[in-house]
């Protein structure tokens, strides 16, 4: 990005003249805007436009990107798909992020399997946020170690083995990779004030009972709420969904009128925010800027949750169970994913 045009970060109007117009269309405006650069800051808020962020929340944004931590060697190294061409008469080329968590505990040293797998796909126009949840259960070939559940590939090589997987089964590169720590999610939840989510499934969990329909939860509900899959009636997809759930209502409260109004409850949360992740090395503060300016989200309706495609379940040869690849509907998205056609392939779900 040019020099002349990084001004924009502190601009409320897209041609980069700054605003002095303090109304609610104002607010407005910066909510919609704000949503990615909230998002994309910190990975898992990439779910918003933003054509410019006003200047008292230039700082909040840049000590949340500063808390990020940023770790070499988490993409594959050899062996990568082709890129993604940009698609005729857009100005940039779909990006996959991939978001990961773990079930690590506090105290652990061994890596763990993850817990968390989703691709965050952005489209070239940017008009959509795509949240792809993949079964830890996957069952699937596993670069150099044979066929496995796919969380097993963290365990084996960390998160460039997990995209190396990724990959070899969709032949679409994944751009970047951040870790994501749910036990911080208690801070940024508490902090912002608790969040309301929609549960499909009744269930109670460590003597907390979530009932059918909307639920008030707090820092520690939430992290039972997308923690457990006992007692749901898909298992592991159930609790997949809980959690893109989870994720999509911390954005939404973020960028209420309630928080986004309030600079010192704001700052508090992006910052308690931006330091739940680790993310590679490659994915610089100012390209995190850049393609939060790109966005082009107007609401919540611009969030497509989905879950990778699966033929039911089974069991190996060895007794683990498993879920299934729909290798047909696999190919259906991987297709979707690299000629920027997800629009038709969830429209298809």
């Amino acid at each position: 990005m040019a020099d002349d045009q990084r001004v924009s970060l502190f601009d409320d109007s897209e041609d980069g003249s700054v605003s002095t117009d303090q109304t609610e269309p104002r607010r407005k405006r910066l909510r919609d805007r704000w949503l990615l650069l909230s998002v994309v800051g910190l990975l898992v808020l990439l779910l918003g436009t933003a054509a410019g962020v006003v200047g008292w929340y230039g700082k909040s944004i840049y000590d949340a990107l500063d808390s990020v931590d940023r770790q070499p060697s988490m993409l594959p190294s050899q062996n990568r798909p082709s890129p993604v061409a940009t698609p005729e008469g857009q100005d940039h080329a779909p990006v996959n992020l991939v978001l990961m968590g773990t079930d690590q505990r506090a105290g652990e040293t061994a890596r763990g399997r993850s817990d968390v797998l989703m691709i965050l796909h952005i489209p070239a126009d940017r008009k959509k946020v795509y949240i792809i949840s993949v079964p830890r259960d996957y069952w699937v070939s596993i670069p150099g170690r044979g066929t496995a559940k796919i969380n097993a590939a963290y365990s084996w090589g960390g998160p460039a083995l997990t995209l190396a997987t990724l990959e070899s089964l969709l032949d679409v590169p994944m751009d970047h990779v951040a870790l994501i720590n749910f036990e911080g999610f208690v801070e940024v939840i508490d902090t912002l004030g608790g969040i309301a989510v929609y549960n499909r499934h009744d269930s109670t969990i460590d003597g907390t009972h979530f009932p059918v329909g909307e639920v008030e939860l707090d820092g520690q509900t939430a992290l039972k709420f997308v923690r457990n899959r006992y007692g749901l009636p898909n298992g592991d997809l159930d609790r997949a969904e809980r959690q893109r759930d989870v994720i999509k209502a911390v954005i939404e409260k973020l960028v209420s009128a309630d928080v986004l109004t309030d600079p010192v409850r704001f700052n508090e949360a992006i910052v308690e925010l931006g330091s739940q992740f680790t993310v590679d090395d490659t994915f610089t503060s100012q390209e995190m800027v850049d393609l939060g300016l790109s966005m082009r989200i107007t609401g919540g309706s611009d969030v497509v949750s989905l879950q990778a495609p699966t033929a039911g379940f089974g069991t190996s040869s060895d007794g683990q169970s498993y879920v299934a690849v729909d290798t047909d509907g696999l190919a259906d998205l991987a297709e979707a994913l690299r000629n920027d056609t997800m629009d038709a392939f969830a429209g298809s779900q």
